[in-house]
């Protein structure tokens, strides 16, 4: 418990210039999907899946799961997963935003050396519970705090994550043969950024510009 109390007394103070360049990690975290040639170091990469354990949990679960595909029969039938998908999204589509649909590159999955499908293991027993009782779905939630932590420490090495959501989730656990009691998260594309700039691609693009919400008081 000394030790505890002591960590506590000698936290991490940080300064206004950490503050400023922790803003502009968070501005350049953007969603890449176009990736240039060359391998992620392994232990680059095993750095990241250790920042990623610190990210919060509910009850401390840690229910986030990453599979790593390295396998190219499971790549291709990923990449056809996403093609089928993106096809049955562009017919929702009408009129100029289905052409515009149609000419956004939405993946990165021919080109990025690493890929990363992000699980949450819905039956984990760690954490008994806690907190998950009246919100199970907290511990999505806490797997997309991993995620995103996972997401800024790539960035703040050089390398660029692009998330694909445009899959059918139950052919890709098929896919990846991953347990039943597994709920897909997130298909993550990694690798170094073939182009790099603080505004959203899709914005650049002109499909949706980012906007602030109000915070609301009560």
């Amino acid at each position: 418990m000394r030790d505890l109390a002591d960590a506590v007394v000698e936290a991490r103070r940080f300064d206004a210039e950490f503050q400023a360049e922790f803003a502009e990690l968070i501005a350049w975290r953007r969603d890449v999907r176009r990736f240039r040639s060359g391998a992620v170091p392994e232990a680059t990469l095993d750095e990241l899946f250790r920042l990623a354990a610190l990210a919060p949990s509910v009850g401390n679960c840690q229910p986030a799961r990453f599979v790593r595909i390295d396998d190219e029969t499971r790549r291709e039938a990923v990449r056809a997963n996403f093609e089928a998908a993106n096809r049955q999204a562009l017919g929702a589509y009408h009129g100029e935003r289905a052409q515009l649909y149609a000419s956004l590159k939405l993946a990165g999955l021919s080109e990025a050396p690493v890929q990363l499908a992000v699980f949450c293991d819905d039956a984990t027993e760690q954490g008994h519970g806690l907190g998950a009782r009246t919100m199970p779905e907290t511990r999505r939630y806490s797997t997309v705090c991993a995620l995103h932590t996972f997401w800024l420490g790539a960035r703040a090495h050089g390398l660029g994550v692009g998330w694909v959501s445009i899959l059918d989730p139950r052919a890709l656990a098929e896919t990846l043969d991953v347990p039943r009691d597994w709920c897909f998260i997130a298909y993550l594309c990694v690798g170094w950024p073939e182009e790099e700039g603080v505004t959203p691609e899709l914005e650049r693009a002109g499909w949706q510009a980012r906007t602030a919400q109000a915070v609301l008081r009560r």
